[in-house]
C-alpha cells in the first residue's frame, strides 16, 4: 500500500477531550449531558418557519459571498442597537458558523513559524486552527480564584515576540464566562495599534449575560481602520448550533481579501439559512430575552446546589453558560480530569467536560454547560452529588 504523505500538522493533529467523553455518552442510558456547548432547546418555529418558507420560495442559488444584503443590513441594524455603533456593510461577512470565521481570519494572518497569543483556557479549536496553518498558539492563562477569574495583562504582552500576528481573546470566554475589564480592553487595543498585531475578539457569548443587558465589545472602541476582527454565531444566542452560521466584523480594508477567502473556501453561504438569521435577528429579541433568563435561573440552581457539596469548589461567572469546577484530591494532571469525567459518564449517567481540553489555566477544572431546563439540572445535580457520595 502506498504511504499517504499528510503534512505532520494534520497527521498529528490530537482528538478533542470533550468529543472524547461525549462519545463515551452514546452508550450509556439516560445520561444527563452537560459536556457540550449547547442547550437542550430546538430552535424556536418562528425562525424554522422562515427556513422553510425560503425554501419553498426557491432561494436556493448561490449568493453574495458575504452572505445576502438583508442579512448584512439587518446584523448592521442588530450592532446599531447593541452598541450604538455605526457599521458599513463592507466590514461584514457572514460565513458558515463562527469556527469558520475564525478559520478565515487565521488563514489571512498566520504563516508557518508565526504564532498567536490566546488567553486561555479558551475553547480548544482556535488552537488546532494555528496549527493546521503552522504556526504556534500560545497560551496565557486566567487565574481563577473565589472572586471569579483574573487576566495579568503584562503576561500576554510578554508573550508577544517579533513573530507574533494576533492575540485571540474570548470575552465572554469559554469555559470561563470571563468578562475582560474595559480597562484591559483598552490597553490591549493600544498595545495591538502599536505593534501592528491583530486582534481576534470572539464575542459568540455577547448575550449570555446576566448582570448587565449585553457584555462589551472591542467595537465600542475600535475604529474602521484598526486591526481588529470581531467574531459572533447565530449558535448560543437563537439555539441554532446546528444551522452553521456565524458572521465577522473586519478592518475595511480587509474585505477584498476576504471576498477572495470565502470563495476558495465556501464559495459563500445558503440563502435560505440566512433569511431565517434575518428574522432571528429582527423578531427574535423577546425570545432571547426569555432563553436568557432561564440560562440565569440554571446558572443559580446549579451553583446553590454545588455550595452545598463539601468537595466542590466553583468560579463564579456572570456570562456565557458554563461554570469551572473543581473536585477535592482532583489533581492536575494531564489525565485526571478526563478520567474522572469518563467514570461519571459510566457510573454517574452525568457528562462533564474535563478542563484540560482548554488549554492552559484548565488543568484541575471541569465544565458544566447548564443550558438546560431546571429539571433535568436538578436530576444531573442529584446525580452528580450521589457519584462524588461513593468515588
Amino acid at each position: 500500500m502506498t504511504a499517504l504523505n499528510l503534512r505532520p500538522a494534520i497527521a498529528t493533529l490530537e482528538d478533542s477531550q470533550i468529543v472524547d467523553v461525549w462519545r463515551m455518552g452514546f452508550s450509556v442510558p439516560d445520561v444527563i449531558g452537560l459536556w457540550v456547548g449547547e442547550g437542550d432547546l430546538p430552535t424556536t418555529k418562528f425562525v424554522c418557519d422562515a427556513a422553510a418558507q425560503a425554501l419553498q420560495e426557491g432561494k436556493t442559488f448561490y449568493t453574495y459571498k458575504r452572505g445576502i444584503p438583508e442579512l448584512r443590513d439587518a446584523l448592521i441594524d442588530y450592532h446599531r442597537r447593541l452598541y450604538g455603533v455605526e457599521l458599513t456593510e463592507d466590514r461584514i461577512a457572514v460565513t458558515s458558523s463562527g469556527m469558520n470565521a475564525m478559520m478565515l481570519i487565521v488563514q489571512s494572518l498566520i504563516s508557518a513559524g508565526d504564532n498567536m497569543v490566546c488567553v486561555s483556557p479558551v475553547w480548544p479549536n482556535i488552537y488546532r486552527a494555528v496549527t493546521i496553518l503552522g504556526g504556534d498558539a500560545r497560551q496565557v492563562p486566567l487565574k481563577g480564584r473565589d472572586d471569579g477569574w483574573h487576566l495579568d495583562l503584562e503576561k500576554l504582552f510578554a508573550a508577544c515576540d517579533a513573530r507574533t500576528r494576533a492575540v485571540y481573546v474570548a470575552s465572554p470566554g469559554n469555559p470561563t464566562g470571563w468578562i475582560m475589564p474595559e480597562e484591559q480592553r483598552k490597553a490591549l487595543l493600544d498595545f495591538c495599534r502599536t505593534r501592528g498585531i491583530a486582534l481576534i475578539a470572539d464575542e459568540v457569548y455577547n448575550r449570555l449575560v446576566y448582570n448587565r443587558p449585553v457584555a462589551p465589545s472591542f467595537l465600542e472602541i475600535a475604529t474602521p481602520d484598526d486591526p481588529v476582527f470581531v467574531v459572533n454565531s447565530f449558535s448560543k444566542t437563537w439555539a441554532m448550533t446546528g444551522w452553521r452560521v456565524g458572521w465577522m466584523v473586519m478592518p475595511r480594508a480587509a474585505t477584498t481579501a476576504f471576498e477572495r477567502l470565502l470563495e476558495f473556501n465556501t464559495s459563500g453561504g445558503q440563502p435560505f439559512l440566512q433569511a431565517a438569521c434575518v428574522k432571528a435577528i429582527t423578531d427574535g429579541e423577546d425570545w432571547v430575552k426569555w432563553m436568557v433568563a432561564r440560562c440565569k435561573s440554571g446558572r443559580d440552581l446549579v451553583l446553590e446546589r454545588l455550595s452545598r457539596m463539601n468537595r466542590v469548589r466553583v468560579i463564579p461567572a456572570d456570562a456565557s453558560f458554563y461554570l469551572m469546577l473543581q473536585v477535592a484530591e482532583l489533581g492536575t494532571e494531564p489525565e485526571a480530569a478526563l478520567n474522572f469525567c469518563k467514570r461519571l459518564v459510566v457510573e454517574g449517567r452525568v457528562g462533564l467536560a474535563p478542563g484540560t481540553a482548554f488549554g492552559a489555566g484548565g488543568e484541575g477544572y471541569l465544565r458544566l454547560c447548564y443550558a438546560q431546563s431546571n429539571e433535568r439540572l436538578s436530576e444531573a445535580m442529584d446525580r452528580f452529588e450521589a457519584f462524588l457520595g461513593k468515588a
